[in-house]
């Protein structure tokens, strides 16, 4: 199995455009009323903030499993999980503040990437929950579950990024873009 089919397949699945329509909406208005709308979407560093955001809680949520496994330290492990967690707003918001831009297949992979990251941060709140409780194993299980959510999400996110290009070359005038890359100029003519 291919990987980028696999992935690029999310493209496709036209059952998705009601409900990302919906979401881009719903994004859309939210944060155009937050005046934050170019500082969230990048506009002081010249690219999307989104990506550079997910590196806390991703970065946090993959040493708490370090740290609990390697060096049997459950309280750092629940530490990290809390930063991770108190990152997560922040990186949340720079994302669908990206969404509203993305065209109709980005939007699609967009919001599985979403519900994939979704079902993660939920995992890492109940494993959170479960090592307050000294419920370690299960705290375990729930990181393990939410790296696993949380790894599907990234591979979607790199594919959006990446593989379609979301983002790419928004600040940027026409003459720098079109030098780069001549073929994206030939698409947009």
């Amino acid at each position: 199995m291919n990987l980028h089919h696999l992935l690029g397949s999310v493209e496709h699945v036209e059952s998705l455009d009601a409900p990302a329509a919906a979401t881009s909406r719903i994004a859309g208005r939210l944060i155009e009323r937050t005046r934050l709308a170019g500082a969230l979407r990048g506009s002081w560093l010249g690219h999307p903030v989104h990506p550079l955001l997910i590196t806390i809680p991703v970065g946090t949520w993959m040493t708490s499993a370090v740290f609990d496994i390697l060096f049997k330290d459950v309280t750092t492990a629940r530490r990290l999980i809390a930063v991770g967690l108190a990152a997560t707003p922040p990186t949340v918001l720079a994302g669908w503040a990206d969404y509203s831009l993305l065209d109709r297949r980005q939007q699609r992979v967009g919001l599985v990437h979403a519900a994939s990251n979704a079902v993660g941060v939920t995992m890492f709140w109940l494993s959170y929950r479960a090592y307050r409780r000294n419920r370690n194993r299960a705290a375990r299980t729930y990181s393990f579950l939410g790296l696993a959510a949380i790894s599907v999400g990234g591979a979607l996110g790199g594919h959006l990024s990446y593989a379609q290009g979301a983002g790419m070359f928004r600040w940027q005038p026409l003459r720098a873009v079109t030098h780069r890359n001549p073929i994206e100029y030939q698409r947009a003519a």
